[in-house]
């Protein structure tokens, strides 16, 4: 049995951020959800934070530990795309991308270590992508930022890892979620051919893999870098 925390997904409000909410929810675990607009699931308690301004980030976390209590497992998971090929990007498609996605971790995990010093436990996961390591044209903005959330939980795992904190990536592939069905059919199938699996994952596959890495049982892994990709990155 997993003993119950408080957890802080960011950007709970849909897709992978509300699958992993659901699923601690699921679990018996206190949940908070940032979002900047929408609720996260039925039982969660949501706060409205935009994790590109660390005041707002400070007073979402005060507002998290007044209700649940100090936060001790934290999904970084809120994130933005602004594809477009490397001559066409300006220079507002790259720092947008970079400050939410990577400052944005940042900002929230910093603000959280704080009480997970205080209690020598905490759980850091950052949901990055499988381009982050592969690479992907016209996403050299999105690719970079998810790349740079290596560094950061690796980083913080040399400084914190003696205080009973780990941090880890999570690397999802294809995820089956509104984005991906609006795709067309061929596209789809032409994306499938190239997973080793054969399909797109469930926003739920994802879900568990961050639930077991924030559990009792992952104690001992820190700095690690988990594709849930069905085999398409194999390692890259």
């Amino acid at each position: 049995m997993t003993t119950a925390r408080t957890v802080l997904v960011t950007g709970g409000n849909r897709g992978i951020g509300f699958a992993i909410a659901e699923e601690f929810l699921a679990q018996g675990h206190r949940v908070a959800v940032t979002s900047r607009s929408g609720y996260g699931p039925a039982g969660s308690l949501t706060v409205r934070a935009d994790v590109t301004d660390a005041a707002s980030i400070d007073a979402a976390f005060t507002e998290i530990e007044t209700t649940y209590g100090p936060v001790e497992v934290i999904v970084a998971n809120a994130g933005i795309t602004r594809d477009t090929l490397l001559m066409r990007m300006s220079e507002d498609d790259f720092t947008s991308v970079v400050d939410t996605n990577l400052g944005g971790a940042f900002r929230v995990v910093k603000r959280g270590s704080k009480g997970m010093l205080k209690a020598r436990f905490g759980r850091i996961v950052l949901i990055s992508s499988v381009v982050g390591l592969y690479g992907s044209a016209g996403q050299v903005n999105y690719s970079a930022s998810k790349s740079g959330l290596i560094g950061l939980a690796r980083s913080i795992t040399r400084e914190l890892g003696a205080r009973g904190i780990t941090a880890n990536v999570v690397a999802p592939g294809f995820i089956e979620t509104d984005m991906t069905a609006a795709l067309p059919e061929a596209q789809q199938a032409d994306y499938k051919r190239n997973i080793p699996a054969g399909r797109f994952a469930t926003p739920s596959e994802v879900a568990r893999v961050v639930t077991w890495l924030a559990g009792d049982d992952s104690a001992y892994i820190s700095g690690a870098v988990i594709p849930v990709d069905g085999g398409l990155g194999m390692g890259h």
